[in-house]
């Protein structure tokens, strides 16, 4: 089973700052890391490649700098790595960025199954994924929580508000994990030999040039929708101290204040 999995190298979140002249984050010298739910779609490429073989091909887009998260994957076990990285795909929204990453897994063909993250935290969007399914043609099933192969096809078990789903899907098609799919391993030491102390660069980059895209669907003037501002919440906090009564009665006016609050 060959697996491509779409992976995003973001800033760690709990280091973010926004520069509040711009309304724009301030991503220097803040820690990039892979997006958490891309790790378990790493993972269970992996999982599933030892179970039914066949191989795992990362794929991101961005700066050169993301080749560092394609770095960590291929140490984590990963076969193949490549990154689209063009002056011309900057600025791109979830509908852009689809569009050129669908153009390059039919480039780079040949597989059974693609397996996003949910969602991206630096965005929350959990758009991407199934964009490159519908612009692909293929079937997808979102919020992943369970995948077993069963007879040629893949069993999913997909988690809801109110209930797991199990469905059944053939390939190919695509899947976004979740958290609970699995616990991603680490990098093993002999791969991170292999991989950063290699003579060759292991990572394969693709341009606009060798993309079969509309040049007026994609970057920022191809994007259909934008970041109008962005800002850090205001916290507020109140404070009431309940005095001058017994503990029970202090219970009992604490109980009646979270109920008109509906809290309890």
């Amino acid at each position: 089973m060959n697996i491509i999995v779409c992976i995003k190298q973001v800033p760690d979140t709990n280091e973010v700052k926004i520069n509040q002249e711009t309304g724009t984050l301030i991503r220097e010298g803040v820690q990039s890391i892979i997006n958490p739910d891309d790790k378990n779609a790493l993972e269970e490429a992996l999982s599933l490649r030892e179970q039914a073989g066949g191989k795992v091909i990362l794929l991101s887009m961005g700066p050169f700098q993301a080749k560092d998260a394609l770095k960590e994957g291929l140490a984590m076990g990963a076969d193949e790595a490549w990154l689209l990285s063009d002056r011309a795909f900057g600025g791109s929204d979830t509908w852009a960025t689809a569009t050129i990453l669908a153009a390059a897994i039919e480039k780079i063909g040949n597989y059974d199954l693609i397996l996003c993250g949910r969602q991206a935290i630096d965005g929350d969007t959990a758009q991407v994924g199934p964009e490159i399914a519908e612009f692909l043609g293929i079937p997808q099933i979102t919020y992943a929580k369970e995948i077993a192969v069963e007879e040629g096809k893949l069993r999913v078990t997909r988690l809801a508000e109110n209930a797991d789903y199990v469905m059944t899907v053939q390939t190919p098609c695509l899947l976004t994990a979740i958290k609970e799919l699995n616990e991603p391993r680490f990098p093993t030491v002999s791969r991170i030999f292999e991989v950063y102390d290699g003579e060759e660069d292991p990572i394969h980059v693709l341009t606009f040039d060798d993309l079969n895209v509309d040049p007026t669907q994609i970057g920022l003037k191809g994007s259909p929708t934008n970041v109008k501002r962005s800002f850090v919440p205001v916290k507020e906090k109140k404070t009431e101290i309940i005095e001058g009564i017994s503990e029970k009665e202090k219970a009992a006016v604490l109980t009646e204040k979270l109920m008109a609050l509906k809290l309890f």
